[in-house]
């Protein structure tokens, strides 16, 4: 009988792999994207002392307020474009990105590419 590791078991491993070889420096912070079934989260992280500098996600007011749903690719782009600009508030602009260990396409990719286009650079 052939036992079937679950998606968030084998996304867990990948991420865990993904984190050996990356982390953020306080001149360059880490990108961390998660995705749920129903939401998506983003924050930029310092992981030499462990602080999050700037987060958001699609539980935000302006945020959801601008997408009707909170599990699309619109309302990915919209979290992209939030957290690069709660960034550039705080004088980041350059980031290392982190997919968490999600596929790099659909959400994940919208989110990235709306960060680029508001001004982070990764």
């Amino acid at each position: 009988m052939v036992n079937k590791v679950s998606r968030t078991k084998v996304r867990e491993k990948k991420h865990r792999r993904v984190r050996n070889r990356l982390s953020g420096t306080t001149e360059r912070p880490r990108l961390a994207v998660f995705r749920s079934n129903n939401h998506m989260y983003a924050q930029i992280i310092d992981d030499t002392v462990g602080n999050t500098l700037a987060a958001a996600s699609t539980l935000d007011k302006d945020v959801k307020a601008a997408c009707e749903k909170t599990n699309n690719v619109d309302a990915a782009a919209q979290v992209g474009t939030a957290i690069a600009k709660k960034a550039l508030e705080k004088g980041i602009s350059s980031v290392v990105f982190d997919r968490g260990g999600f596929l790099y396409a659909g959400k994940v990719k919208a989110l990235a590419d709306a960060a680029r286009e508001a001004g982070l650079n990764f």
